[in-house]
């Protein structure tokens, strides 16, 4: 057991949340309860997840994909008021990490997902405010070899935009909706850019930048980092936890 806001001071320390402009609050988003024994964790704050945290009797709830967004409707009504609603009827308090968790050196999503590709030497670049990672393969990999491995550990296909250059030596990456991140990936010099979302103009740019482009999932990108977060709070804190993936194909 320990006390919500020794939680948040941790993670908000841990995770340098102050040194980031961010589009939505970073810490605890909802103040349900004081202590937390029980910390269920997923990436957003789905009302599938809420019920899930609730049924397993959870005190707090840990995502990476929050509420109050900029730009969003600010009163709590229709589904965001409902979601809300359910978590102070539960006691179930809400703590999100955006950009702190895709940045983080250690639990990051850019971090773990470079670990479960098996690329443990990935690094920050300094392209997307070092929000893009990058590593080099031991030996240059063919696209269909890369696409390949993202489907095993991602569970889902990826979209694959072709470029020319038939092996990839030089990867980088930006989990979530880092597409507008393709210029600055080119201009770094690589052979390959990973990230979980695309758009239209996204496939243009990426042929016409000759960089295979790899839509791998918003969701299926930054299922990792939280997971990893809530698994070293829960043993440097002794809380009991768990991980709950809401399925989400996007």
């Amino acid at each position: 057991m320990i006390e919500l806001i020794t939680l948040e001071n941790y993670c908000n320390q841990l995770l340098a949340a102050d040194s980031f402009d961010d589009y939505c609050p970073n810490g605890i988003q909802v103040e349900a309860g004081t202590t937390v024994g029980k910390l269920m964790v997923g990436v957003t704050a789905s009302q599938a997840l809420i019920d899930a945290a609730a049924e397993w009797g959870a005190d707090a709830l840990l995502v990476h994909h929050g509420y109050f967004w900029k730009g969003e409707p600010q009163p709590l009504r229709g589904i965001k008021g409902q979601r809300i609603a359910t978590l102070y009827r539960q006691g179930i308090s809400l703590l999100a990490y955006h950009l702190p968790l895709d940045a983080h050196e250690a639990f990051g999503n850019n971090r773990q997902l470079g670990n479960h590709l098996g690329l443990p030497q990935a690094e920050a670049s300094t392209a997307g405010q070092g929000l893009v990672w990058t590593a080099e393969f031991a030996q240059p990999q063919s696209p269909q070899t890369l696409n390949a491995k993202l489907a095993e550990v991602l569970g889902r296909e990826p979209l694959h935009i072709r470029a020319e250059r038939p092996q990839i030596k030089r990867l980088g990456w930006c989990t979530g909706a880092a597409q507008g991140y393709i210029d600055q990936a080119a201009a770094l010099g690589l052979d390959a850019y990973i990230s979980g979302e695309v758009s239209e103009p996204t496939v243009h740019l990426a042929r016409e930048l000759d960089i295979h482009y790899f839509a791998a999932g918003h969701h299926a990108t930054e299922r990792y980092g939280v997971e990893a977060l809530g698994r070293h709070l829960a043993e440097r804190h002794q809380l009991e936890w768990r991980f709950c993936d809401i399925e989400n194909p996007v």
